[in-house]
């Protein structure tokens, strides 16, 4: 056999695994849902709390820094997390998530200072980047593509929710217990989910030793931190033409440039260059991006219209964006169900970026006299589109990603999604303080009696007469629903880049791995890509009840027919095996009298194809000639006949048709000589 041949090497042995079904699925769902929910909702409980943080805390320069740093921390550690997981198993690293944001949740509760109070959010913000990542790929582990879709769908539901009534857990909280314990809740939760997850989430044998790119995950940790650290200071610490934030834009590209140069020649990188050779995860994660962008940015200012225009509470305010979470709901589930069963994508973040734009634009003619059941529809559209838009893109990446990079598919779009809600919370912001500085000096001038005290929180405000704050009302109406307007335009980006979305077939990556979990939540035979074309490969040759092999032996050489080349194979399979090509055994290992096939050999060594006695036979030149033919028979056959849609390159295509044709040539008959040598020591399936 060629080089190409020899290089390959044998399958891994599987490792024994079980499926998730039934209601074990459901308590492992169940606790990653619950892991999804804490690390979501912490991204908004703080908002408003904020005020009394600062009353009690002081640092009112810096208190920015609460939600920035918790939420810098998250970004950076999400395209960690996946190659993590792949590297050292979910499960474990789920917990370590957990454990990690249980420690920052009680530190946050503990603050005696604002530094103290930051830097204790980064450390939570760790925990949650980690459970973000993990929840959504552990997903993808026990859920078959089927019926992925509507436990994909739950979990978007479950960030959604959290996203949004985050602010409403913030108030009532902190208006009944004290802002504290919108830390302190955490550590009971988490502390439930450690131990559900040492039950419910199976556990696999640990793969090879890792090998873990540190200076990956140092550049981009520090590029994506420079970048939003720009776009946090841009416009309000400092001027968009400042030193400070060109060169924090200029150094953060720069630094993730290097990234990109680490990331193509190292060993094992975190997030692999080759992921966006593939359409499908580069327009994912740029989607991702843009609907993240749009989603928090938008999101983020709807309390405070609520607050400051409405005059409702922050309580109030909540429940106000429980239509926004209905129609995410609603749509979310919906679409990762249709995904799952019928494998047509595209169509839904195309509608949903149109919805989506609509329910902004209509956001954006809200005024301090709009009806309630008015706002309430707009923000059921919104929620529609941003239900359509966002979680079925994880769905598309995982099912469309090898399953050895399921974990770096998920945590890189669910990196680009959380950089564009940094992006698009920082530039929301900067438009919003630009658009109200704009207006609020006239309105002040028209409302001379509204001190700065009565303007510091929306409860003062709106304690006046509403004849006498209307000037000032306007004000904030005004600069949000320009806010509102200026994000449409962002949701048309994500139409655009849907519309060039490409249409592939899904792979159901557990049905792939055999339906289970193993090596360190990876393939359960460890399948890198040429294991799972191997296994494609072979159903070609024998999976629809026919034998391609025997038709391409029947045809490989004139002078012998299909049965003196079968028993060609069988000389070379099991020399090169380095076991002795035996008539006897050969027969006994199928259930033949000897008599049967020894008139095959005899022919093999007539013709010159073999030498030597019928118990110990090797093959001439040219039989060896012959094997060689018939390998090069079955490649060019295999290569014009295989079905493969993926971006292999063509290398690890040939290692894995190189290694079916081993198995056809060599492992076969190894296996039943093998089988025939052994004895029967019980009954067994």
């Amino acid at each position: 056999m060629s080089a190409t041949t020899t290089a390959a090497t044998p399958a891994p042995t599987p490792v024994a695994t079980r499926a998730l079904t039934g209601w074990r699925r459901n308590a492992a769902f169940a606790t990653i849902g619950m892991g999804m929910l804490l690390a979501a909702l912490d991204s908004t409980i703080v908002s408003t709390a904020l005020p009394t943080i600062v009353g009690d805390l002081g640092g009112g320069t810096h208190v920015s820094w609460v939600v920035t740093s918790y939420l810098l921390a998250q970004t950076t550690v999400t395209v960690l997390a996946g190659k993590l997981g792949d590297q050292f198993g979910r499960k474990l690293l789920f917990q370590l998530s957990v454990i990690v944001f249980i420690v920052g949740s009680a530190l946050c509760g503990l603050a005696d200072g604002m530094l103290w109070l930051i830097g204790s959010r980064a450390l939570q913000g760790i925990g949650a980047g980690g459970l973000t990542v993990t929840a959504t790929a552990l997903i993808a582990d026990i859920i078959p593509l089927r019926e992925r879709g509507k436990f994909q769908g739950a979990l978007g539901a479950v960030f959604g929710l959290a996203t949004v009534i985050g602010p409403l857990v913030g108030g009532l909280l902190t208006d009944n217990a004290s802002w504290r314990w919108c830390f302190y809740v955490n550590v009971p939760l988490a502390a439930i989910v450690i131990a559900a997850a040492h039950w419910t989430i199976p556990r696999v044998p640990r793969g090879a030793k890792p090998r873990i790119d540190y200076l990956g995950m140092a550049t981009v940790a520090v590029g994506a931190s420079m970048l939003i650290l720009a776009t946090s200071f841009g416009g309000t610490t400092y001027a968009w033409g400042s030193w400070q934030i060109i060169g924090l834009l200029v150094g953060g590209v720069a630094v993730l440039g290097i990234f990109v140069l680490i990331e193509q020649r190292a060993a094992d990188p975190i997030l692999p260059p080759r992921l966006f050779t593939a359409r499908v995860f580069s327009v994912c994660c740029a989607l991702s991006f843009v609907v993240g962008f749009t989603m928090l940015g938008a999101m983020t200012f709807l309390p405070t219209f609520f607050q400051y225009v409405e005059g409702i509470s922050a309580t109030e305010s909540g429940f106000r964006m429980l239509p926004l979470v209905i129609g995410l709901l609603i749509t979310s589930v919906t679409a990762g169900n249709l995904v799952s069963k019928t494998g047509r994508y595209k169509i839904y973040p195309v509608v949903g970026s149109l919805v989506m734009a609509l329910g902004l634009f209509l956001l954006s003619r809200m005024d301090p006299s709009t009806p309630l059941a008015v706002s309430s529809l707009y923000l059921f559209v919104l929620g529609l589109g941003i239900g359509m838009s966002m979680q079925v893109l994880t769905i598309i990446v995982q099912g469309s990603a090898q399953y050895s990079d399921l974990g770096v598919a998920t945590s890189g779009v669910t990196f680009f999604r959380t950089m564009g809600s940094a992006f698009g919370a920082a530039i929301f912001g900067t438009l919003y303080g630009n658009f109200l500085q704009s207006r609020l000096p006239d309105a002040i001038a028209k409302a001379p009696s509204v001190t700065a005290a009565d303007r510091a929180t929306p409860e003062a405000l709106h304690a006046l007469p509403e004849r006498v704050i209307a000037p000032i009302v306007d004000a904030y109406s005004g600069a949000l629903t320009q806010v509102f307007l200026w994000a449409a335009p962002v949701a048309l980006v994500a139409f655009a880049l849907a519309l060039v979305l490409p249409q592939v077939k899904l792979a159901d990556n557990v049905a792939d791995a055999a339906q289970d979990l193993g090596d360190g939540f990876g393939a359960p035979h460890s399948p890198a890509n040429e294991e799972v074309l191997s296994r494609r490969i072979t159903n070609l040759l024998y999976g629809r009840h026919r034998d391609r092999v025997l038709d391409l032996l029947q045809s490989s050489e004139e002078d012998l027919d299909a049965a003196g080349l079968w028993a060609i194979v069988q000389v070379y399979g099991l020399t090169a095996a380095g076991h002795r090509a035996d008539v006897g055994q050969i027969a006994r290992s199928r259930d033949l009298p000897t008599a049967v096939l020894e008139p095959h050999f005899h022919q093999l060594i007539a013709a010159g194809y073999a030498e030597g006695d019928l118990d110990n036979l090797t093959l001439t030149a040219r039989g060896k000639g012959a094997v060689d033919h018939l390998r090069d028979r079955l490649v060019a056959w295999i290569t014009a006949h295989l079905e493969w849609t993926s971006d292999s390159p063509p290398e690890v295509i040939g290692t894995a048709i190189a290694a079916v044709v081993r198995r056809v040539v060599v492992e076969r008959a190894e296996a039943e000589l093998s089988s025939a040598q052994a004895p029967v020591v019980g009954v067994g399936p």
